[in-house]
């Protein structure tokens, strides 16, 4: 195979692992704990609601993995993967796996998706017939996409990478090669959560071809600089309080910037384990099927280790390949009601060119899940008014 082919792709996961999943989550032992108090439904947005203090309780991974064990139906959820056209693709010396749809509308816009963690391709499946047919779906005249849906190097079907390095900038540099590869001279981009750093790295690296770029988050902060916080109104007080709760309390930054490989081991053996790292971002915010199709898609491919590492190298990076500043790209957020939210200024120091900034009042880090109509529309908004 020559490094520029693009092989279709298709989930199969063998009978044999299909079995051992079972086996193990049989036998879970179960960490201790104390009494639970009234437990709320944590997960992204939420830093330690009542019940989640000491982190995932105990009875959201129990009644998940009772449902993974019992009810939950892989191959239903395999044969949905199916559905989309998936290909496989060698960049840098990395397989990249994407979903990839092309609308019938002939002025659609060619957009690459990038999903963030414990997510996967799965999170942007929900918006690829809106998206790519919007008269199907209501919205006659509204503008189509193209859509591309990579997995990031080193998540599930993308993984495991071989290779130190792989981090946002380098990840950028291949998504650009990746469109360039399916043919598209101008294209759009968005992301969510790391989706929302890669993205606007893609609109550095690759300037020339990138119409502009959409995220779900900006992450901006202070920096301690004399006056910065003057004039600031308390809902932007507000947003950097919340944001500094995220980080406090969402470990899997830190842990896995700090030591991916440790963590990895308990991860890669135990199932129920690999449902409780994913479930303190997903907490309630994803159905149960959803949450364990991601996590069975880590599971299956054994890219805990691997996804952790994009952490740890884009800690560790210098500037990303061929970055010489802040992204000039067009800049559009779309910030949900249960979500870290930017402070404008800090963003505006950090992107030259924000175009676009509009916030919700409803959904949260998994927008494409549990506010997709907001989404879509604000997308379609932001890419409508750059063509």
């Amino acid at each position: 195979m020559n490094d520029s082919d693009v092989t279709p792709f298709q989930v199969a996961i063998p009978r044999a692992d299909l079995d051992d999943l079972a086996h193990r989550l049989a036998r879970t032992r179960w960490a201790d704990a104390l009494p639970e108090k009234e437990v709320i439904a944590g997960g992204a947005g939420t830093p330690a609601p009542p019940g989640w203090e000491y982190g995932v309780p105990v009875s959201y991974v129990r009644d998940l993995v009772e449902h993974w064990r019992t009810s939950y139906d892989w191959r239903v959820q395999e044969a949905k993967l199916n559905e989309y056209p998936q290909f496989t693709t060698e960049i840098d010396g990395q397989r990249i796996h994407f979903v990839h749809v092309r609308s019938a509308e002939p002025d659609a816009i060619p957009l690459v998706l990038t999903h963030g963690w414990p997510n996967s391709f799965v999170e942007y499946l929900g918006l690829v017939g809106p998206l790519t047919d919007p008269k199907a779906h209501g919205r006659a005249g509204a503008p189509a996409f193209h859509v591309v849906i990579p997995s990031l190097p080193g998540f599930t079907f993308s993984g495991p990478t071989r290779e130190h390095g792989w981090n946002a900038g380098r990840t950028a540099v291949a998504w650009a090669e990746l469109m360039r590869r399916l043919g598209y001279d101008r294209y759009g981009a968005h992301g969510n959560d790391a989706g929302a750093i890669v993205s606007p790295l893609l609109g550095v690296v690759d300037r020339e071809h990138v119409i502009g770029v959409h995220v779900t988050q900006i992450f901006s902060f202070p920096r301690g600089e004399a006056g910065e916080f003057d004039g600031l109104t308390d809902e932007e007080f507000g947003a950097l309080a919340f944001g500094q709760a995220f980080v406090e309390h969402a470990i899997h930054d830190r842990a896995q910037q700090a030591q991916p490989q440790t963590l990895a081991h308990a991860l890669a053996d135990s199932p129920a384990g690999q449902l409780a790292w994913a479930g303190q971002l997903f907490g309630a915010a994803l159905s149960p099927e959803e949450i364990l199709t991601n996590v069975s898609l880590y599971w299956f491919t054994n890219t805990a280790a691997s996804a952790g590492r994009f952490y740890y190298e884009n800690h560790r990076a210098a500037q990303a390949a061929g970055e010489t500043g802040p992204t000039t790209a067009p800049l559009g957020l779309a910030a949900f009601a249960g979500d870290f939210r930017a402070v404008r200024r800090f963003a505006e120091r950090d992107h030259h060119n924000i175009v676009s900034w509009n916030t919700y009042d409803r959904g949260g880090h998994w927008a494409a899940h549990d506010a997709p109509d907001l989404l879509v529309e604000d997308i379609r908004q932001f890419f409508d008014a750059l063509t």
